[in-house]
């Protein structure tokens, strides 16, 4: 079966080269009066990657290059690379084989192992890395294993190829966590990035992860950090989450989950939300309330696969650029990242227009990345359908225009491109870094891509060498290295728990307020375990020049219960009543310490049982159900725009007829909620068992402002039984007139 396997790949990397050297680089089209002309009746039918390719249109000077296609690869998700170079891809193939979504569940999907041997660009050799799973949606290379998670579970399992044919034969479970995971697919959690502070993250958990004696390991966050398909850093460890469900295209970046969520309303405005394609989008289920007059989708609506732009093989102008898919638009955002006195900001590079649009109809960018050659890498899952079955189901406005124009049947295909620059050639450089030794991945934690000194840091840590602790700590003390060199060194010092006292005071006196910045960060550790050496040291930061290490000094400080800690806090916070995200950051943190304490109350109240019930509530809501409607209940509305779903705190409805709520969850509700139109449905729950539906109910009952009768899963199965029939979702009016 192996043999097979190798002798298909060879087949399919000798098809792939009759078309690998097609390139785009159209730019958008425009009539006299400067418009973009938009297609406005485009066809759904199945275009080959070069005629694929003639319809994608980018900026002048750039051009996309296709790196993979089918057969080689179909209904790709998410993609890694290990620090040799390879390149895992995570193949969904039961996604949506059919408009209902039948037999998505079956353990029939791969991760595929793609290699360019000749080094131009182009993958040319594909194996079958991995076989028999559910939905692979979370990769993550360590050394020579690759981590995946599967949709429905939490374990994390690492797979290795001990005998060199590319195939994986060894499993090892690496985390446990045997919790079902019973939310829709497309509501479960992804990224798993390895972040700058080497902690790993990812949506919806309210927890992050490590890597720690060959096993990875959970430690909780104050609330889920929001976010919904895909992942991205910058150079300095911020983390950019997106939330489709919530139509929010960026969230959660002004500050470390680890911190709490914290978004302000003007970090975008209502004009970064809107979308330029040049293509009628009819298929969005918003419906008509989310199309222009031209059909053109109004509003991101299916924002994912986000990254930051951290390599060097495009202008420099494009480093540390957001760039976000939207592929029910078919088009990419390429956003400006702005910083000013810690408040981070994002603009659209362009005026009513698009970094990267196409009027192929199953062109459907869902994740980007940096690569080891300094290029944007684009994954095109290339098909009809992008929104699961909860979405298409009889009677939905989105099904209706699927079956129009036959998108169900653009299935198992996908592409890979890669974004290059006229002018400017991609690295060649094969990285070889598997099996080199530390001090020779030392060098490359100064490297000018970010992929190569995140991969040089983590393989350090993950290899747990402190035979380069001398030389790790004279790049961070020596103040003519990069800048960024000596951030990433003096995080491999943290991650291999060799970063002492004398470093840090050093660096905290440094010019550079990145370092300075960094070194307060990197001793969290320290201070939880109330090093008052170190708290001391932070005294003279309070008025640091720098807004962001000011900021950064008071996220700190939250971790120590010292009397000089508190006290310096509050010098902080009077200190900065002007700056709108140092106190909103630390407003925020006072109202998770609230939240706390009403938690804590209601429980004195609640028998040990409903307790239990509610604190799953707790965990489902803040996984689930904040994107939409906030961690606190209130509703969610960043950048200048409506609610996407209606408010959930101090509510009579709420607080009112268990059975209506009991319908709203198991079938969904649609239409008009207090005379006031949402741009999207609420969709059905039901395919959760009677005790999650309880719980989620009883808990924004007797939480977030709410007091009121538990609800108990004897209550949701009763109406289950009585609604059996029922494969629609319910209207406010329906509701009403429940008695």
């Amino acid at each position: 079966m192996k043999r097979n396997r190798i002798w298909l790949s060879a087949i399919i990397g000798l098809s792939l080269l009759t078309y690998t050297c097609r390139i785009s680089n159209n730019v958008v089209k425009r009539d006299a009066e400067g418009n973009i002309i938009i297609n406005k009746t485009p066809s759904p039918a199945y275009l080959s990657p070069e005629e694929s390719l003639k319809t994608i249109h980018v900026p002048k000077s750039y051009r996309l290059e296709l790196v993979a296609a089918e057969p080689m690869i179909h209904e790709p998700v998410a993609m890694a690379w290990d620090g040799n170079g390879i390149l895992y891809v995570a193949e969904m193939n039961t996604y949506m084989q059919d408009i209902d979504g039948e037999g998505q569940m079956r353990p029939i999907c791969t991760v595929k192992r793609l290699e360019d041997t000749n080094g131009d660009g182009k993958m040319d050799k594909s194996v079958v890395f991995i076989d028999k799973l559910v939905l692979p949606r979370m990769l993550l290379t360590l050394d020579d294993r690759l981590v995946v998670n599967e949709t429905n579970s939490n374990h994390l399992y690492s797979y290795r190829d001990t005998n060199g044919d590319g195939i994986a034969d060894e499993k090892k479970l690496v985390f446990r966590n045997d919790e079902i995971n019973t939310s829709n697919l497309e509501h479960q959690k992804s990224g798993l990035i390895w972040n700058l502070d080497n902690k790993l993250y990812v949506t919806y958990d309210n927890k992050r992860y490590y890597y720690e004696d060959g096993m990875i390991k959970s430690e909780d966050l104050p609330e889920g950090p929001g976010g919904q398909w895909g992942l991205t850093s910058d150079n300095y460890g911020r983390l950019f989450y997106s939330s489709a469900g919530g139509e929010i295209p960026a969230i959660t970046f002004q500050q470390n989950p680890k911190y709490g969520r914290l978004d302000l309303q003007d970090q975008f405005n209502e004009d970064f939300q809107s979308v330029w394609p040049i293509i009628a989008t009819p298929d969005v289920q918003g419906g008509n309330g989310r199309l222009r007059a031209d059909s053109t989708l109004n509003h991101f609506t299916a924002s994912a696969g986000q990254s930051i732009f951290r390599g060097n093989s495009l202008p420099a102008d494009v480093l540390g650029d957001l760039f976000i898919c939207e592929p029910v638009g078919r088009l990419i955002r390429r956003a400006k990242v702005t910083n000013t006195e810690g408040k981070i900001t994002l603009k659209n590079v362009f005026e009513k227009e698009e970094f990267i649009a196409s009027t192929d109809m199953n062109f459907r960018p869902v994740n980007t990345a940096t690569g080891p050659d300094g290029c944007l890498y684009i994954l095109d899952m290339y098909r009809g359908i992008i929104q699961e079955g909860n979405w298409t189901r009889k009677g939905s406005f989105l099904r209706n225009k699927i079956l129009e124009r036959q998108l169900d049947k653009n299935i198992q295909r996908g592409r890979i491109y890669r974004l290059v620059h006229d002018g400017i050639k991609p690295d060649k450089k094969a990285p070889k870094m598997l099996n080199m030794p530390s001090n020779q991945l030392v060098q490359y934690l100064s490297h000018a891509n970010g992929w190569w000194r995140e991969n040089a840091q983590k393989l350090i840590v993950v290899r747990g060498d402190k035979s380069v602790v001398p030389e790790l700590k004279a790049i961070v003390l020596n103040t003519s290295s990069s800048q960024l060199g000596r951030i990433h060194a003096l995080w491999t010092l943290n991650g291999l728990k060799a970063l002492d006292n004398e470093t840090i005071l050093s660096v905290l006196k440094d010019k550079d307020a990145e370092l300075r910045k960094t070194s307060i960060w990197a001793s969290e550790d320290r201070i939880l375990k109330g090093d008052e050496q170190l708290i001391s040291a932070f005294k003279p930061l309070i008025n640091d020049p720098s807004a962001d290490v000011r900021f950064q000094l008071a996220l700190t400080l939250r971790f120590s219960n010292s009397e000089k800690a508190k006290a310096m806090i509050k010098e902080i916070m009077d200190g900065n009543r002007n700056n709108e995200v140092i106190t909103a950051s630390l407003k925020k943190y006072q109202s998770i310490l609230d939240a706390r304490e009403l938690s804590r109350l209601n429980a004195l109240r609640l028998k040990e049982a409903d307790q239990k019930l509610i604190n799953r509530g707790a965990l489902i809501f803040n996984q689930l159900c904040a994107t939409c409607h906030g961690a606190d209940g209130k509703g969610v509305a960043v950048g200048g725009k409506s609610m996407v779903a209606p408010p959930l705190a101090n509510s009579a409805s709420i607080a009112g007829d268990p059975v209506k709520l009991i319908k709203t969850l198991l079938h969904g509700l649609s239409g008009p909620v207090n005379g006031k139109t949402y741009p999207d449905i609420m969709p059905a729950l039901g395919v959760n068992d009677d005790e999650y539906i309880a719980s989620v109910l009883s808990y924004i009952r007797n939480d977030i402002g709410n007091k009121a009768s538990m609800i108990k899963p004897a209550d949701v199965k009763k109406i289950r039984q009585e609604n059996s029939g029922r494969d629609k979702p319910w209207t406010k009016k329906e509701l009403d007139a429940t008695k």
